[in-house]
């Protein structure tokens, strides 16, 4: 089932828990040279990264990601099973700046996803941005880093049932 939209206007925030943003990071920098990817999965509806889920690079290159087509359908029925969709989609550029190749959007096939990119080009500084892809369109938005979505203002389904 597709959840409706969350975030569809350019100018919306990724708030993301510190955590997952540095297990990004760590994913990143583990696999160069070559580029890394995954997805971070999130309640469906909600638009909160929660779960993340490093993924291979099928293609093993510094220049090039794809997902492995088997492992893809098997992390895409596992989030379908738990009401869970991809909120982040993240891989790395390993020798440039973290923004969307033409490649990247072309395989971008999720409008209501945050595309993450990490850019590991220099050693000690990553570059963490995130984008929305949708038809072709690029639009970049601020990232918010946090430390637990308990009291952050990502919408009324984030705070906890009392009882």
């Amino acid at each position: 089932m597709r959840r409706p939209s969350a975030a569809p206007y350019p100018g919306i925030v990724l708030v993301i828990r510190s955590d997952l943003a540095a297990e990004i990071v760590a994913h990143a920098r583990r696999d160069h040279p070559d580029e890394a990817c995954g997805v971070i999965a999130g309640p469906e509806g909600s638009d909160r990264p929660e779960r993340i889920i490093p993924m291979a690079n099928a293609e093993r290159s510094p220049t090039f990601y794809r997902f492995d087509s088997a492992e893809q359908l098997r992390v895409w029925r596992e989030m379908d099973a738990a009401d869970e969709v991809p909120v982040v989609i993240y891989h790395s550029h390993t020798a440039t700046e973290a923004y969307p190749s033409r490649t990247d959007i072309g395989l971008a096939a999720e409008p209501d996803a945050h595309y993450v990119l990490v850019s590991t080009r220099e050693q000690g500084t990553d570059e963490l941005r995130s984008y929305r892809i949708i038809d072709g369109v690029v639009t970049e938005e601020p990232v918010e880093v946090i430390e637990s979505y308990m009291f952050a203002h990502t919408g009324v389904d984030d705070v906890p049932d009392q009882g």
